[in-house]
């Protein structure tokens, strides 16, 4: 498939801004150990355009091309809200319904009745599409989860000596319960060992509320920390690899960066993120998980800032952005095998301490409970950005928040003009479309180009009560 000929005239559609009085503060950030430069340089939030529902852009990837699954069920999530508990203990969040969730979100994706043949599905087709014939999950071959756990940034939340999380108890990270769900599908089903999983954020530390009931089930997965743990409670500490990852706005004087081994190691990629706003990138979602890869902060000294190409500071349509590089170098977009959002319990970061309840149907004032998944990374965003537009009008409405969908989407000759080449140093070979974009007909229908029965766009899949 091709992409849309009228491109040109859909980027002149949206190429308008609103300005909305709407103050931005990263307020409480300190706290967790969150950079300051995470707050916004602005004391107005810039709104863009409507989106323009069913106007696909891209090559749709994946199995069934452009296919999300949205699995939703209410009685994963029983959290009273704060001063009731924890949303992530056992009583808070059901183990068994989550569990559910994700086997019901892995056979509507491969479209395959039974859960080892979903994995197999998927992992044939990756492999296919990758080059390497028409193969199944092979004993050995490594397997690397990237969750979202900001919240537990080192430095903050996490104390140094009892690896205890101890601020910001009900923070939006990964839910536990989604991380060993996922573990167990790869170990029991997709015949993954122990020892060839590492899951985490090398970003983040690993506190034992989320580690221990994974490590008392699966004690010889790698679990990711990016301090390593203490004596007592030791993590596997994250290292980078000698594979350079290059911006491809081609920074000069900035500081050479690279992918961390286990990201190098691996054959496959999960790429597991949250369902969040973001007062600075206006969404955080799977393209923007990768953040979270390069060890580093985003905006450390010496380092190319990551932060400069978010549309908090680079407004509108049409700019180069750091996430597409993220979605496309061979060693993190390239080798994920499966894209998903937890989708639990949202939130918006880093101003917002707590999940926030959906007022829209089917939540109703209640937890959104939600997976997703899928096999394309630009569909999955573009998913979880409608959801989030039809939740809040801040945010997630930000002039130039799906601007790095359009460059994505369109990678080959994105709107930008920027040459996509992420793994060399300078423009060598251009990333290809990593995917297709567009939003859904309306927030009540849900209703994507391949849902109306036409032949491109994304299909969003319905999976429970929804």
């Amino acid at each position: 498939m091709k992409h849309r000929s009228d491109r040109r005239e859909f980027f002149k559609i949206i190429g308008g801004a609103v300005v909305a009085p709407c103050m931005l503060r990263a307020a409480g950030a300190a706290t967790m150990g969150i950079s300051s430069a995470f707050a916004e340089p602005s004391d107005q939030l810039v709104l863009g355009p409507e989106a323009i529902p069913n106007l696909p852009i891209g090559v749709p990837s994946g199995l069934h091309p452009g296919r999300v699954v949205w699995t939703y069920d209410p009685k994963a999530t029983a959290w009273a809200g704060p001063g009731q508990g924890h949303w992530w203990e056992g009583e808070h969040t059901n183990q068994s319904v989550v569990d559910h969730m994700l086997s019901g979100t892995i056979q509507n994706l491969a479209g395959k009745s039974g859960d080892a043949k979903a994995w197999d599905a998927v992992i044939k087709h990756f492999n296919e599409s990758h080059g390497n014939g028409s193969t199944g999950y092979r004993q050995g071959e490594k397997v690397t989860i990237k969750v979202n756990l900001v919240g537990c940034l080192a430095g903050g939340a996490v104390d140094a000596k009892t690896y205890d999380l101890v601020h910001d108890l009900d923070y939006m990270n990964a839910s536990p319960q989604v991380i060993l769900a996922l573990i167990r599908q790869l170990v029991h089903v997709a015949g993954v060992r122990q020892q060839d999983i590492s899951v985490g954020d090398p970003l983040a530390q690993f506190p034992n509320q989320f580690y221990g009931p994974l490590y008392s089930e699966f004690p010889n997965v790698n679990y990711l920390d990016h301090n390593g743990g203490n004596s007592s409670s030791p993590r596997t500490a994250v290292k980078y690899s000698t594979v350079p990852f290059h911006w491809s706005s081609r920074p000069s004087g900035a500081a050479q960066d690279y992918v961390p081994v286990a990201y190098a190691e691996a054959k496959y990629i999960i790429n597991m993120a949250n369902l969040k706003a973001h007062t600075l990138a206006g969404v955080t979602l799977c393209g923007k998980n990768h953040y979270g890869s390069l060890i580093r902060r985003p905006s450390d000294r010496g380092y190319y800032d990551l932060h400069s190409s978010l549309p908090g500071i680079s407004r509108g349509s049409g700019h180069y952005r750091t996430l597409v590089d993220l979605m496309g170098h061979a060693h993190t977009g390239g080798k994920t095998l499966l894209s998903m959002i937890d989708g639990l319990y949202p939130g918006v970061h880093p101003s917002g301490h707590l999940p926030r309840k959906f007022s829209s149907p089917p939540f109703n004032g209640q937890w959104a409970s939600s997976l997703l998944a899928s096999q394309d990374p630009v569909a999955i965003d573009s998913v979880a950005l409608d959801f989030l537009r039809a939740e809040w009008n801040d945010y997630p409405h930000m002039s130039g928040v799906d601007d790095y969908l359009h460059e994505a989407a369109l990678a080959d000759s994105p709107p930008s003009g920027t040459f996509y080449d992420p793994d060399h140093a300078t423009g060598t070979t251009r990333l290809a479309s990593l995917g297709v974009h567009e939003h859904w007909n309306s927030p009540q229908a849900k209703q994507y180009s391949r849902n109306l029965g036409k032949p491109d766009g994304i299909e969003l899949v319905r999976v429970g009560a929804a």
